[in-house]
């Protein structure tokens, strides 16, 4: 074996991490603080500090085809969208198939994560752990983070003037498991995010009354798109993205609204993003409109102030005699266990390269794996991050100077200005990113040369869903049986929904949206020539 390397957390990115070391040759050891992998997957019916939680009734949001370990497929019978109970057989078959397991020690909390003293020569840390009661300090030649970014509860109790003279119970979503406890109570969620709506109807089929406040609205999604289709399967298409990053700006953005709005004017239920155009990751969710529409669900806007009893819109409504409010504000990211001027080496604001590379260190011997969000899936972009750090790790591959990597944030930045209206380190473009870091270790598919060699492969991949798979069809980490997970992944897709047989499967048009697009210049074009 090769260098050491230590891994913090055995969740999807810590597994991700393992099984890229162990590729190229690396000796990983991984720490994680509980007693199970998974991560943000593993259930608990409590919320354990320095864990992130989840709701019993939690379901995914990425479809089983577009959140694969690339070379590890769902089996055929697996629901598209999966309970978290699902998810994690998943990962725990993924991890006994690898053999990953013994390279972890469970019931392991790592303390802290320090320079060595000659770590300008070396880029060795000294990494201290803590089990039972007993720490222990060893020295690794690298370290990779895989604590995620969903454990520290953002509660912005100071944008709320009167919430401290309020006297309803006050919790963050990550307490939340499951609404019992909320029969016939009044509830406030503050916060139009992904946990937010869930928690919001699903209390509503209990709960006395329930209103979600938002301060900027957001677009709102089904996991269902065009004909039922995954919505991830339909949308995360290289051809999309294509279009998106080259088209004019101004038809861009009014193709992505149409898109956004072509189930129901979010206008007419008060969910209206302030700026449509913005790339945000939208909400997924199956019940809200309904529970609007039944009355069981209220959207209202930013709470100006709380009394004792009641929240005060900013609109001048006011809902009273309130049980319960419930924040659905986020998390914001945090490594206790590691200076903070590694992470946000400027003006404290997390810098690093590509989203995993700090760029001021003297060796590039520590990654962040897992911390960047996009709309796309956690598992493969983990996948592909901890492919790029092994190779750096390794010395396969290196990084761009200081001077280089700082401009490339600072490029980054100003991007994600534009598309996301916000510089946070964590927004990147899913397919863009993945293509950027798979370029680095020569595993980025050649769509003109696919298209002269094997067509009908390149017209699934180019038109088709960006599937983890295409990142495992060349170069280092190939996986033979890619092609054929590429071309098969509709079936997989139709076989947990064909449960009762009255024809044959029907399988997308690769085109057929855009076929409706210009289907309207089109019809203007022949009926000007009809009328000259």
């Amino acid at each position: 074996m090769g260098k050491r390397v230590a891994i913090v957390g055995a969740g999807v990115s810590g597994l991700a991490s393992i099984r890229c070391c162990l590729e190229v040759g690396l000796e990983p050891t991984c720490f994680e603080r509980s007693n199970d992998i998974g991560g943000l997957w593993k259930f608990s019916d409590r919320v354990e500090e320095g864990r992130a939680s989840i709701y019993r009734s939690v379901f995914t949001n990425s479809s089983k085809e577009m959140m694969c370990f690339p070379d590890f497929p769902y089996p055929d019978d697996f629901p598209n969208f999966m309970h978290h109970s699902k998810l994690q057989e998943y990962i725990t078959a993924f991890a006994k198939e690898k053999n990953l397991l013994k390279y972890t020690q469970f019931n392991t909390f790592v303390t802290s994560v320090e320079k060595h003293p000659d770590f300008s020569i070396t880029g060795q840390w000294n990494v201290t752990t803590e089990k039972d009661g007993k720490k222990e300090s060893s020295i690794f030649d690298a370290v990779m983070v895989c604590s995620g970014h969903h454990v520290y509860p953002n509660l912005p109790k100071e944008s709320f003037p009167g919430l401290e003279l309020f006297k309803g119970k006050c919790i963050h979503s990550r307490d939340y498991k499951e609404p019992g406890a909320f029969k016939g109570k009044r509830v406030l969620v503050i916060g139009l995010g992904n946990s937010g709506c869930d928690i919001a109807t699903e209390l509503s089929h209990i709960a006395k009354q329930v209103i979600i406040s938002s301060r900027s609205g957001s677009w709102v999604i089904t996991r269902d798109w065009d004909n039922g289709y995954p919505w991830d399967m339909m949308l995360v298409t290289r051809f999309e993205t294509f279009l998106k990053n080259n088209l004019p700006t101004a038809f861009s953005d009014w193709w992505y609204m149409k898109q956004m709005n072509s189930r129901f004017k979010h206008e007419n239920y008060g969910l209206m993003p302030l700026n449509g155009t913005l790339r945000k990751e939208p909400v997924f969710n199956d019940e809200l409109l309904a529970c609007i529409l039944c009355g069981r669900v209220s959207i209202k806007p930013n709470v100006k102030e709380f009394t004792e009893t009641s929240a005060i819109f900013e609109d001048g409504a006011v809902f009273e005699a309130i049980d319960c409010v419930i924040f659905a504000t986020g998390y914001g990211y945090a490594y206790p266990f590691l200076d903070d001027s590694i992470i946000k080496s400027r003006d404290n604001e997390v810098t690093l390269f590509k989203g995993i590379f700090p760029p001021q260190l003297e060796k590039p011997t520590l990654a962040v794996i897992g911390l960047v969000q996009s709309l796309g899936s956690a598992i493969p972009t983990a996948d592909m991050q901890a492919r790029w750090a092994a190779q750096i790790i390794k010395g396969t591959c290196t990084l761009p100077s200081v001077r280089d990597m700082m401009n490339d944030i600072d490029e980054k930045m100003g991007k994600k200005l534009k598309w996301f209206g916000k510089s946070e380190a964590i927004q990147t473009d899913y397919i863009v990113y993945l293509d950027e870091i798979a370029s680095f270790i020569g595993v980025k598919p050649s769509i003109p040369w696919l298209f002269l060699t094997d067509p009908k492969l390149a017209v699934e991949v180019f038109f088709g869903p960006c599937s983890p798979y295409q990142y495992r069809l060349v170069g280092p980490g190939k996986w033979p049986g890619a092609r054929n997970a590429i071309l098969t992944q509709w079936d997989r897709v139709l076989k947990p929904t064909n449960t009762r047989v009255v024809g044959s499967p029907q399988k997308p048009c690769l085109f057929s949206h855009w076929l409706k697009l210009l289907a309207i210049p089109i019809l203007f074009i022949a009926i000007f020539l009809v009328l000259i």
